[in-house]
């Protein structure tokens, strides 16, 4: 299986479950690797036979900027669920971080590694 990646996308949304957090809008910042064959896409030069970042990119801002999690694991779990149904992926590694959220890190979150069926 061949890699297609998204690196840094940083994205406001509502998360966390503190009463202050659920009043403000913070950004995540999503790396995602996403397995798919795209050899035919290589050799006829066709994005329609290729996995479109693009596509997969405004589908998750659209997601993630109108939800309400608490949980950065639950976000997480819904974004892998949309990869996997929606863009025909076989297997999905995300990295989804929260940012400064403790104090002295330069970043805090989860990585799941989910497969299709």
């Amino acid at each position: 299986m061949d890699i297609v990646f998204i690196q840094g996308l940083k994205i406001d949304t509502v998360i966390g479950i503190f009463d202050w957090e659920r009043k403000i809008r913070q950004d995540v910042v999503l790396d995602i690797e996403m397995s798919a064959d795209i050899k035919a896409a290589s050799e006829s030069d066709h994005i329609e036979q290729t996995l479109d970042y693009k596509a997969v990119s405004k589908r998750l801002i659209d997601f993630v900027r109108g939800s309400e999690f608490q949980l950065v694991e639950t976000l997480a779990q819904k974004i892998t669920d949309i990869i996997l149904d929606e863009f025909g992926v076989e297997k999905v590694k995300l990295t989804l971080n929260k940012g400064e959220a403790v104090t002295g890190a330069h970043g805090v979150g989860v990585i799941i590694e989910r497969c299709r069926g």
